[in-house]
């Protein structure tokens, strides 16, 4: 991880908590000179306080990481901002709904940025009766293959696993509109809108 949690963060969320120096060391079972020297940039909390410092400042500890304290005032529609991540390792795939700090095999994974389809990667769309029946235009070797499709709406997610030398094609239910990803091993993670 590149950040680690800062003063003035603490300082911000303390005070929007109401609590004094004192009050959160004492919930800490710290000095009230050692929050006072986190404020200040004259050190740092221990690790092993992380999770209880930001229990006491009422945020996750993402929020307490990085600063950004997370206010969700509109939430319907948080399944359409999932992020998805892929471990290269074993090829784990992993889906959050929000900010999340997700490792496999010991590497911390980015989060996925979805590129708009090429023409190496089309997909067609058939409806058939009460579904959406997917097929990608893709070999599907060893080598280089399509690992998953997921299709994204503003209630559910329907996520389908491809194997390489299988077929990459499925039937999803028909849910409205939303957004269509499919991830290729060697192109990466790419959307359409449906």
């Amino acid at each position: 991880m590149d950040t680690y949690v800062t003063g003035i963060t603490i300082k911000t969320l303390r005070e929007k908590k109401g609590l004094t120096q004192t009050e959160l060391a004492e919930v800490l079972g710290v000095s009230s000179k050692a929050v006072s020297k986190w404020e200040t940039a004259k050190g740092l909390p221990d690790i092993s306080l992380i999770e209880p410092l930001a229990n006491a400042l009422s945020v996750s500890v993402m929020e307490l990481m990085t600063g950004d304290t997370v206010i969700n005032k509109n939430i319907s529609s948080n399944i359409l901002r999932s992020k998805f991540y892929v471990c290269p390792v074993c090829n784990n795939i992993v889906r959050s709904v929000g900010d999340a700090v997700i490792s496999c095999h010991g590497i911390t994974l980015p989060p996925l940025e979805a590129e708009e389809l090429d023409e190496n990667h089309q997909i067609t769309i058939e409806k058939v009766e009460d579904e959406h029946f997917i097929t990608v235009n893709h070999d599907m070797t060893k080598e280089h293959y399509i690992s998953f499709v997921a299709y994204l709406t503003s209630d559910r997610v329907q996520f389908v696993k491809f194997y390489p030398e299988g077929n990459a094609e499925t039937r999803l239910n028909i849910r409205g509109s939303g957004n269509l990803y499919i991830y290729c091993n060697k192109h990466g993670l790419m959307k359409q809108k449906i």
